[in-house]
């Protein structure tokens, strides 16, 4: 399942871009535009509004962020555009042996793992509002949903046991 409609005229670039490992990515408006098999409207020649990083109303926002990129830059003389991978900084918190999942640490398993709040609740069998608060630190993920998320971590190869943070006094 993708948040982004498979009939929206920017699936095709969800898709090549979900389909991407590198962290940037630039392409040409005309590249986008072969991608898309139409043309790119006029806003997107004229200025960065087409091409704000978004989280509501922009189709063609839903389409870059929900593959797990972010518009870095726009290069209106070459007619270009620069997608990048967003880096998330997080702390990662121990009590004794075991990893506390904090907001942060589950934001960046979702953009790691390139999907939405939606996809990740299926994921993890959860509402999506469970996710929106963890990741809004409404409330922690409890000790067993913690190890779930150790283990889907683990097989995403991502890095949730960070580096030591020194105990606070």
């Amino acid at each position: 399942m993708t948040a982004v409609k498979k009939r929206s005229k920017y699936f095709p670039l969800f898709q090549y871009l979900k389909s991407r490992l590198e962290k940037t990515i630039r392409l040409t408006f005309e590249e986008i535009e072969d991608l898309l098999q139409s043309s790119l409207p006029k806003s997107a020649y004229q200025g960065k509004a087409f091409w704000s990083n978004r989280t509501s109303g922009g189709l063609q926002a839903k389409a870059w962020m929900d593959a797990g990129y972010h518009v870095v830059d726009v290069d209106f003389q070459h007619k270009s555009v620069t997608f990048g991978k967003p880096s998330i900084h997080y702390v990662v918190r121990r009590e004794g042996d075991t990893i506390l999942w904090s907001g942060s640490m589950v934001h960046a398993l979702r953009v790691h793992l390139g999907v939405s709040q939606a996809e990740l609740s299926l994921i993890l069998g959860v509402r999506q509002q469970t996710i929106s608060e963890w990741e809004n630190n409404i409330y922690q993920p409890t000790r067993s949903r913690s190890k779930h998320l150790h283990l889907i971590a683990e097989r995403a190869g991502f890095d949730y046991r960070g580096k030591e943070t020194p105990p606070e006094d």
